[in-house]
């Protein structure tokens, strides 16, 4: 908990489609949690979120709009300005290389395109967000007062994607001044989760087992929890799965709804030319707003059979009857829009079906009784959320699904932003957040040597070598796993790893490099050595123990008749802390020197020299 508590906690949600920002403001007493209504190009009305969007002017670096600034007819349709939205998923190179290799045209052309939209977007957004907060401050201004930015990232980012994205943020200009700080917080699975039990504690029981599904505008992420302490006024989750996610959301069915649009409009222009081209006009029948509530509403009461798109700058009187051109707008049915939103429905249900097998594997017996879906995207459509209900009625063929019951978080479009804020105020409230426990989503492990065993089939054909020191023959790149993928971890209490290093007498070196490896594979599974499996060098850290008392070590080998030569044993532990998207060491060895203060450090996964080019592999010192 916070030695000092802070005058103001903001989280943020960067969204696919919008962008979501909630606040407490404890510098004048309130651990309400609030959120920006009042936007740029909306200063009349109240909105939840802003857009994600930018324009740029043609070969100009500065866009000339953001959020609902660049949703005007001179933005969106100026022929010397380029409108960029939906590269949210962009920022994860594997994602952008097969969105590359699908639309080589619409995509951007590089990682470094993406990074600047990223940081212009929330260099913007942060300048709102100070011009809107400063002036409710009490006590400090701005620059000088406490204040803790909060961000969620999605399941399916990498944790080299997360290290990306906290660096963009923070060239962006959050946590610059002195007293404000930048912390990526949790997932938006596990956000949305917690918003959903600080909302709706009501509906939970002890020992409840808890679907979170947030399904946005490009992700969809799941998370399974135990809800406990329902009978104090500190409810609290833990999770009882890795968090996991897939690319699905409402942004594929706007993708789909475009490429068939176009194809009608290619088939009118042939037979008499339209005013624009025909996928400039796509385009902007997808961003309309007719197009946009169309979308949202499938599914809902007053849904009818066919609906009218306008044509942007089409004469009234054209008419093309075989493509459904009428009166200046294309007509479209039911059917035609629900064959999009089922692909999606699909994969949404494979996800969910994945995971409560899953659940059904490691926890057999245990009933998963309530479903929250947080429908910010795709799920919401009335039309998903009824189709939903409808596949899981009585668990949907899931033994441990039998009494599920789907309902709707409260506030689904501002669950993210609104959970991260309302963990932290709990934290500070009673010292421990609402989720406690959650399921480590990686296998974490350092490199080791092993005393060589010919009977051993792990060391046959592995390189060894001979320990000066000692005369043993051991096998090297070896791996002795601290934590494994799926077992419980809590951000407070760390995991102790020790370390027995062997020093000449009167040598000067003592800094001494170790390795972190990381696997996601299943725990039956894991590699033994490096160059195995999927194991891979997550990053390096260095414990230095130059300051320590050489005569506290413990000496080996220092009688004449030693056999060996003589040596010094260095024995100290370094504690691993991992959180949602960071990792942080802590060097300690109490016989010889006091424990390093706690330093965090970013966490990285570089796969291959190829995953970010021109990025090195990071080193640490602890």
């Amino acid at each position: 908990m916070d030695a000092k508590k802070p005058d103001l906690i903001v989280g943020v949600d960067f969204g696919m489609t919008a962008t979501g920002v909630s606040y407490a403001n404890l510098s004048i007493g309130s651990e309400t949690v609030k959120w920006i209504q009042k936007w740029p190009g909306r200063s009349q009305a109240n909105e939840n979120k802003v857009p994600t969007i930018l324009v740029y002017p043609n070969q100009q670096p500065q866009p000339s709009s953001w959020g609902f600034l660049s949703e005007t007819a001179s933005e969106q349709n100026a022929a010397d300005k380029e409108y960029k939205d939906w590269f949210k998923t962009y920022l994860d190179p594997l994602r952008l290389r097969e969105k590359q290799a699908e639309d080589p045209v619409h995509t951007p052309c590089s990682i470094e395109e993406v990074e600047k939209w990223y940081e212009d977007y929330h260099r913007l957004l942060y300048k709102h967000i100070e011009f809107k907060l400063s002036s409710e401050l009490s006590g400090a201004p701005w620059q000088s007062a406490y204040v803790q930015f909060l961000f969620s990232v999605p399941t399916t980012w990498a944790p080299q994607v997360v290290e990306r994205y906290r660096t963009i943020v923070k060239k962006a200009g959050f946590a610059q001044c002195t007293n404000h700080t930048l912390t990526i917080g949790l997932t938006e699975a596990e956000a949305a989760a917690v918003h959903t039990s600080l909302e709706a504690w009501g509906i939970f029981r002890e020992r409840d087992i808890l679907l979170v599904c947030d399904a946005g505008g490009g992700t969809t992420d799941l998370s399974v929890l135990g809800v406990r302490d329902t009978g104090t006024s500190s409810l609290s989750l833990e999770q009882l799965d890795v968090v996991f996610g897939a690319t699905i959301g409402s942004a594929a069915i706007d993708y789909d709804f475009e490429a068939y649009a176009r194809s009608r409009l290619e088939l009118a222009h042939l037979i008499s030319p339209l005013p624009m081209s025909p996928d400039q006009i796509a385009w902007e029948m997808m961003k309309s707003r007719d197009f946009q509530n169309t979308k949202c509403e499938h599914g809902g009461l007053d849904d009818a059979p066919i609906f009218s798109i306008p044509i942007p700058k089409l004469d009234l009187g054209y008419a093309n009857h075989t493509v459904g051109i009428e009166y200046g707008e294309m007509k479209f049915t039911k059917e035609e829009l629900q064959r999009s939103f089922d692909k999606q429905v699909q994969k949404l249900v494979s996800l969910i079906d994945s995971q409560l097998q899953t659940m059904q594997r490691k926890r057999p017996g245990q009933q998963i009784v309530n479903a929250a879906l947080c429908p910010s995207g795709l799920g919401h459509s009335p039309y998903v959320q009824d189709r939903l209900r409808a596949r899981f009625l009585n668990g949907g063929g899931h033994v441990n699904a039998q009494g599920i019951q789907v309902r709707v978080a409260p506030d689904p479009q501002l669950a993210v932003c609104k959970g991260l804020v309302g963990d932290r105020v709990r934290r500070l409230k009673s010292g421990k957040p609402v989720l406690n426990w959650r399921c480590c989503r990686a296998s974490y492990g350092t490199i080791c040597k092993e005393i060589y065993d010919k009977d051993n089939p792990m060391h046959v054909g592995r390189q060894t070598e001979k320990d000066p020191m000692n005369g043993k023959v051991y096998v090297t790149q070896s791996i002795a796993w601290f934590i494994k993928k799926g077992k419980p971890i809590t951000f407070d209490e760390p995991i102790t790893r020790s370390f027995h290093r062997k020093i000449s007498p009167g040598d000067p070196r003592r800094a001494f490099p170790t390795s972190i490896i990381e696997s996601h594979a299943e725990e039956p599974f894991l590699p033994h050595h490096l160059g195995a499996g999927d194991a891979h060098v997550l990053c390096e850290i260095e414990s230095d123990l130059s300051t320590a008392d050489e005569t506290k070590f413990k000496e080996k080998n220092r009688r004449f008749w030693s056999v060996g030569k003589h040596y010094f044993k260095v024995d100290y532990e370094v504690k691993v802390l991992i959180g949602p998207a960071d990792v942080r060491f802590e060097l300690c060895g109490s016989t010889f020197f006091p424990y390093y203060p706690l330093t965090s450090f970013p966490l990285y996964a570089f796969s291959s020299p190829s995953t970010y080019a021109g990025h090195n592999k990071p080193s640490f010192r602890t």
